[in-house]
């Protein structure tokens, strides 16, 4: 080719080159699904579900499993669009079969809770294995959960150890805290409280509330690390702060015995309260004991009668006997023996030592009951063998004088005995008993003296009748 014409195609490209940079109103802007994915994402994340559903739907529909998976969430939430759990269920399966894993995943979690679909744990254990098993640290937690508790798969702790596993060693908080917990008690695994511990503050240090919760426990109580009450206010702040009711009752604990804290019986009110108002009955208990007290509260009986009848019905024995108690003595409630019997009993069921004392009382009275003298030695009987010294001697009285049984002076000195020799009020005990003596031959009163050592070296399980 001849120069001139080799230069004037040269010259010719440099023209269309220059064209281009200097009338830009030429170029047309090209749309890329990746930008369009990327735009939709953006504006997702700032709350602009139009425009992400605008971005993501035309993408989804030409078959991209990316934006087939956003599109399934923002119906899934209803999220610019009416809820629609079935619609969401087609886009996440679409996706999935694409190899999405956090479609695969979603799709466990719908058949988990039935959620667009009929509720199927087999189902979901087998969308949770198929992310699972291409390392998805979500879906590996979920089916840890799944062999925990047997749900869809054959309960199995070990294989939920597994599974917690490789779902804790990519970070995975909620796994981290799970193994911990595995290592805590001894499932699925040998008992390990130094790994509970390190787990446990790996979560912890994401911010996941129960691991630093049981983190503080393990400091409080010097489980897998050297005690330290300092250490374990520390962490139960932490999760208390984020409004976990079992580190607020704890936190509150720690201020009332000043253990890790100055003792501060207004802070523990405060945390007390809000633990209580979440429902936990623990907290409840205590709100209503520092009530009863006028303990970093204004001593008020009827919000102290309140906070332990809402333990009471959730079945917190301690609570129940506390409402009982109230009701014997009218403290925030008008005085009941009937009321005051019904929640001695529920609690005494529960094996509550001081309410089956207490109501061995009523019966022996006819207190809010029927006078019963065989209740009374029913109630007062398993309340003497937890050591309750008052309901010995009460049961000794009642086999003395033959009041609900025959007349038993054998079983009366062993139970005076008892009580006698556990007890700082054993002279008046004692003198109740050589009272008892002078009516007994001396073979009595040893074979009295055997029954009650029996009874005491078997720990209340051999006494004598």
């Amino acid at each position: 080719m001849s120069e001139p014409n080799r230069r004037s195609k040269i010259e010719a490209l440099c023209n269309q080159i220059i064209n281009s940079v200097v009338f830009p109103d030429l170029y047309i802007a090209v749309s890329t699904p990746e930008k369009d994915l990327d735009q939709g994402l953006a504006a997702y994340n700032n709350g602009d579900y139009a425009t992400a559903l605008a971005k993501w739907k035309p993408l989804a529909e030409a078959g991209g499993p990316s934006a087939q998976y956003y599109l399934g969430l923002v119906y899934f939430n209803g999220q610019g669009v009416p809820k629609n759990l079935s619609k969401a269920m087609e886009w996440f399966r679409l996706a999935a079969e694409q190899g999405i894993l956090d479609a695969q995943t979603q799709i466990g979690f719908a058949y988990r809770n039935g959620l667009g679909v009929t509720q199927d744990n087999q189902e979901a254990a087998k969308w949770y294995f198929m992310a699972a098993e291409q390392g998805f640290a979500p879906a590996q937690f979920n089916l840890g959960i799944m062999y925990r508790n047997g749900w869809g798969v054959t309960q199995d702790y070990k294989k939920a150890v597994k599974w917690y596993l490789l779902a804790a060693e990519q970070g995975h908080a909620n796994a981290q805290y799970n193994l911990g917990f595995a290592y805590r008690h001894g499932r699925g695994i040998a008992q390990d409280l130094e790994e509970a511990v390190r787990w446990y503050q790996m979560a912890g240090e994401q911010g996941f509330a129960d691991a630093q919760s049981n983190l503080g426990f393990m400091y409080q109580n010097g489980l897998g690390v050297p005690q330290s009450y300092n250490s374990a206010v520390k962490w139960f702040r932490l999760a208390a702060d984020q409004g976990m009711a079992q580190a607020q009752l704890n936190l509150g604990s720690a201020y009332e015995l000043g253990q890790g804290v100055p003792q501060d019986d207004i802070q523990a009110a405060t945390w007390f309260q809000r633990a209580a108002e979440q429902g936990l009955a623990s907290a409840q208990f205590n709100l209503g004991n520092m009530y009863q007290n006028g303990r970093g509260v204004g001593q008020d009986y009827k919000k102290a009668s309140n906070w332990f009848l809402s333990a009471a019905n959730q079945g917190f024995a301690i609570a129940q006997f506390s409402l009982g108690r109230m009701y014997e003595k009218g403290l925030g409630v008008s005085k009941d023996y009937s009321e005051a019997a019904k929640w001695y009993l529920l609690a005494g069921e529960q094996g509550l030592v001081n309410a089956q004392y207490n109501l061995g009382v009523l019966y022996s009275n006819g207190q809010g009951v029927l006078q019963d003298y065989l209740e009374a030695i029913k109630w007062l009987k398993l309340a003497a063998e937890q050591g309750k010294f008052e309901a010995q001697y009460n049961l000794a009285l009642m086999y003395a004088n033959g009041r609900g049984v025959r007349r038993d002076n054998l079983t009366a000195y062993m139970w005076l005995y008892i009580a006698s020799s556990e007890n700082k009020l054993a002279a008046r005990v004692g003198e109740t008993r050589d009272e008892l003596a002078k009516r007994m031959t001396n073979a009595e009163i040893a074979q009295g003296t055997l029954w009650a050592k029996e009874c005491l070296n078997s720990g209340y399980t051999m006494c004598g009748y």
